[in-house]
């Protein structure tokens, strides 16, 4: 039950970066097709797997409680690398801002996935935006496959929630104005993945 619950919070702490695009988007009236969100889907679930089919391999030449450590702890890393992004972010000029690389750019400003500003994120726009959350993801991947989670599981369970937040972001930021209190929500997923961390560590 434990193991179920630990994958439960880890879906969820990889995944909730897309809410909070999609919320960004649906506030700013930018719509997703649904061909969008089945390819950020994908990126997010090949990412996941690649990345697990490389911890797994790594876990046969370890012991299994040096794997749970060493999971443990790569995720606590990624919390803590997650938090200093995020206020490091936040204190950035606009003109600082303009020489971070693509990716990062989208994931802090997702708008900018919209290229030709069209309102609508095409086909190549979201292999962009899928391409930039599952970045997140590939770390985590490696440190949930330590802790003895199932690849194919886990891979589709990040895919299936990535699209499900994204579109229940867009759905919930069509309805409310911009306040802090969704911007406070950044900090949840590297809070969670420390917390995960520190669990499988110490449980």
């Amino acid at each position: 039950m434990l193991l179920y619950t630990g994958l439960f919070f880890l879906v969820i702490a990889v995944s909730l970066d897309g809410f909070g695009v999609g919320v960004t988007y649906g506030m700013r009236k930018i719509r997703v097709p649904l061909i969008g969100l089945l390819i950020i889907m994908l990126c997010s679930g090949i990412t996941v797997l690649l990345a697990m089919t490389i911890g797994s391999s790594l876990r046969s030449f370890i012991s299994p409680s040096m794997a749970e450590t060493l999971g443990g702890a790569i995720l606590i890393a990624l919390g803590i690398i997650s938090l200093y992004n995020i206020l490091l972010s936040e204190r950035k000029k606009p003109s600082e801002s303009k020489k971070q690389n693509i990716l990062t750019a989208v994931l802090n400003t997702p708008d900018k996935a919209d290229l030709d500003q069209s309102g609508i994120i095409s086909a190549n726009e979201a292999l962009l935006l899928g391409t930039a959350l599952a970045l997140d993801a590939f770390g985590a991947g490696i440190g949930a496959s330590m802790l003895g989670y199932s690849p194919v599981i886990t891979a589709l369970f990040i895919a299936c929630m990535s699209g499900f937040f994204v579109y229940c972001g867009i759905k919930i930021g069509m309805l409310l104005s911009q306040s802090k209190h969704l911007q406070n929500m950044s900090y949840i997923p590297p809070i969670l993945l420390i917390a995960l961390g520190i669990f499988n560590i110490f449980a």
